[in-house]
This record gives structure tokens, C-alpha cells and sequence, in this order.
């Protein structure tokens, strides 16, 4: 299903974005040295409360995971990068930390995702990795306006990774979102321009460009959710909601502080 939002809806995806936006930022603040993971899903779980919103993830039960989630937020750790399902794990200096957070406010989801290194160390790989997924999506999103093709943006994504080094794996990608998480359309991480669905004023996003260092084949955790690289390599993740608007594309989850 293809969601075009209504005006109104839009005003309150505007909301939903920036209330993500601000708990992946509180988030991010509180994940030093040391810090459970378990802490950052316990704490996501009461910022979503306190907001009176509701988690996308907690009950999620998709085809590619095995049973409910049952978590707020998802906590992938260096060779981790989607789904990462929190454990209790304590976080080191030098740990590459993907927080993906997607919640419901008034009826209406938000969905992003940063990748930031822990403590006070600055591995040169991790800070390049974070650094290509931020160029990505910023490159996805200023391909992205009323006209424009899913495969533009596509395109866009993968031309940047690409130029980096990086190989790119097409099985998890961006996607619609509106009333709810998940939705059509696709937006794979790379593609064709000119190619697939014409985008149009109303319509919600999620891009997330991904990447591992040296592979493009994934692994699952025992836990039946985690996605971690083959080889064991470092990973990064970014990702942000936007609006397609008669103006281009407005994003949606930049913390409101």
C-alpha cells in the first residue's frame, strides 16, 4: 500500500519526527562508556510513554523476524547494523552504536537512525563508515521532490556508497510510512533513475542507507533479529523520515533542540 498523507497528517508526522528525533538524541547523550543496552531500551520505553506515543516495535512480528520484537528500540553494536535487538551488553570506548527508533503519535509513524561512536576514541574506519551513510542519505533526500522516481533517489544513495568502496546489499532498504511503519514503496540503497514510483505531495519516507566495510552478506543472531555483517566487520546506519511537499522534501525527524 502506497499512503498519500492528508495535510493535517502531515502537521502530525511533523510532531512524530521531531518527538524521534529527540529521544535518538537523549539517547545518544546518555550511551557512554559503560551504559547497558538494556538501560537504553528501558529509557526509550519511558521518553515513549511520558510523550503518550506508542512503540512501533515492541509487538512488530514480521516475516523476517521470529516473534514479536518485544524491545523499544533497536541497539546494533560495531559488526551488528539492523535489527539489533538490545541485550545486556555494556558499552566500551571505541564501540560503534546504531540506535534505530520508529514510534506512533496521534496515528501517525516516525522512523530514524544514527550510528555515532562511543567514549573517546575515534577509529578512523567507523568515523569514515558513519561519515559515507550521512553523505548518502543527505544525497537521497536532495534527489527526493513532487516528480521525482523512487529510482532517483535510489540512485543518488548509491552512487555515494558506491564511490566510497562500499558493496551494497539489497535485501533491507528504505521505505513508505505513514499510518503505519512499513509500507510500500520500496527504496532499495541503489537503483536506476528515472525508474519506479513517481513521487507525489503527501507521501512519507523513510530513506536508510546502510553499509558494511568489506561485505554484503548478513548473518542472524541466535536471537532471530539481530543482522550482523558475515565477515565481522564494522557497520553504520542512517536514516531519516521525510515529507514529500509541493516545495521538495521537508525532513521530519531532526531533534526539535
Amino acid at each position: 500500500m502506497i499512503e498519500i498523507l492528508t495535510p493535517g497528517q502531515v502537521d502530525k508526522a511533523r510532531r512524530t519526527g521531531a518527538l524521534v528525533g529527540d529521544i535518538l538524541a537523549t539517547l545518544r547523550q546518555r550511551s557512554e562508556v559503560g551504559t547497558n543496552l538494556l538501560e537504553l531500551d528501558r529509557w526509550t520505553a519511558e521518553l515513549i510513554r511520558e510523550a503518550g506515543a506508542e512503540s512501533c516495535y515492541v509487538d512488530y512480528a514480521p516475516s523476517f523476524g521470529r516473534g514479536p520484537f518485544g524491545h523499544y528500540v533497536c541497539t546494533a553494536v560495531n559488526d551488528a547494523v539492523l535489527h539489533g535487538r538490545p541485550r545486556d551488553q555494556r558499552l566500551a570506548d571505541g564501540d560503534l552504536l546504531t540506535l534505530d527508533l520508529a514510534v506512533r503519535l496521534d496515528g501517525i509513524a516516525a522512523d530514524s537512525a544514527i550510528s555515532f561512536v562511543v567514549g573517546e576514541s575515534r577509529p578512523a574506519e567507523s568515523v569514515q563508515l558513519i561519515e559515507t551513510t550521512e553523505r548518502a542519505l543527505a544525497a537521497g533526500i536532495a534527489a527526493a521532490g513532487p516528480g521525482a522516481r523512487i529510482g532517483d533517489l535510489s540512485h543518488a544513495i548509491g552512487t555515494v556508497l558506491t564511490d566510497a568502496g562500499y558493496p551494497i546489499n539489497m535485501q533491507f532498504g528504505g521505505h513508505g510510512i505513514g499510518t503505519t511503519m512499513h509500507q510500500d514503496p520500496h527504496v532499495a540503497n541503489d537503483g536506476r533513475p528515472g525508474r519506479g514510483y513517481q513521487l507525489r505531495p503527501g507521501l512519507l519516507l523513510a530513506l536508510e542507507p546502510w553499509i558494511m566495510s568489506d561485505t554484503d552478506e548478513l548473518v542472524t543472531d541466535d536471537d532471530g533479529w539481530t543482522l550482523r555483517s558475515a565477515t565481522g566487520c564494522r557497520t553504520a546506519h542512517s536514516e531519516h523520515t521525510i515529507a514529500i511537499t509541493e516545495d521538495g522534501a521537508e525532513v521530519l525527524t531532526l531533534p526539535s533542540r
